[in-house]
């Protein structure tokens, strides 16, 4: 297989797969494809499915092979941001925010990610439930707005705004903190908790969180 990604701010991922090889996506994500490319859902067993509904995608997928000749899939983006495309490993996971996950090769395992603390997921927001990509392939991934990435050192931490974090490596770990002070938390029109990363792995932030979208866009509609 190859691809390409187009159009920012509002991206297409292009697959050209070969005879035979088999794209997964999430229900509804396909957008256009030549018309040997066959679909057929698949769950992958009771444990897959409820998996995926606790980390926000639908229960099912859906799976394309290219019948008789190369195909072409396209997958287009939900939203203003971006498409990226990560390499997974047995030895390189990655955890994303819920709702991230586009399409992947075969060989890339979608399921649910727990945070291992009680903090985390009473007010971590996006840091409860997210998803974890693992097994070998190619996954594509939306991010909302653009993008920035940090390499941390081990140790090194980083405090994000709970939503802003979009993706990281397994190596990551994440937890959540309580904005210090009854002024800072009464008077600073910030989150009450933020979301602290620590090293060592990459971490990847986003911009234009779609609950701040959506928020912002609220505030201006006429009141009832």
């Amino acid at each position: 297989m190859n691809y390409q990604i187009y159009g920012e701010p509002m991206p297409v991922v292009i697959c050209n797969v070969n005879p035979g090889e088999a794209i997964l996506c999430e229900s509804g994500a396909m957008s256009w494809m030549t018309p040997n490319m066959e679909m057929q859902t698949v769950g992958g067993g009771a444990g897959k499915v409820f998996g995926r509904m606790f980390s926000g995608e639908s229960l099912f997928q859906n799976r394309y092979v290219a019948q008789g000749g190369p195909g072409m899939i396209a997958f287009a983006s939900s939203f203003p941001g971006s498409i990226r495309a990560v390499q997974i490993t047995p030895d390189h996971p990655v955890v994303c925010q819920k709702k991230a996950f586009l399409a992947s090769t075969e060989g890339v395992e979608l399921s649910v990610f727990f945070q291992k603390k009680l903090g985390a997921g009473l007010f971590g927001g996006e840091g409860f439930i997210m998803q974890k990509l693992s097994g070998s392939g190619i996954a594509f991934l939306e991010i909302d707005g653009s993008t920035m990435e940090y390499n941390l050192a081990p140790g090194q931490q980083l405090v994000i705004d709970t939503g802003y974090l979009a993706m990281m490596d397994g190596s990551v770990q994440m937890d959540v903190q309580t904005v210090k002070g009854f002024k800072n938390v009464m008077l600073g029109g910030e989150s009450l908790f933020n979301t602290v990363v620590t090293g060592p792995g990459k971490v990847t932030l986003q911009t234009m969180p779609i609950s701040n979208f959506v928020g912002s866009i609220s505030a201006l509609l006429p009141k009832k």
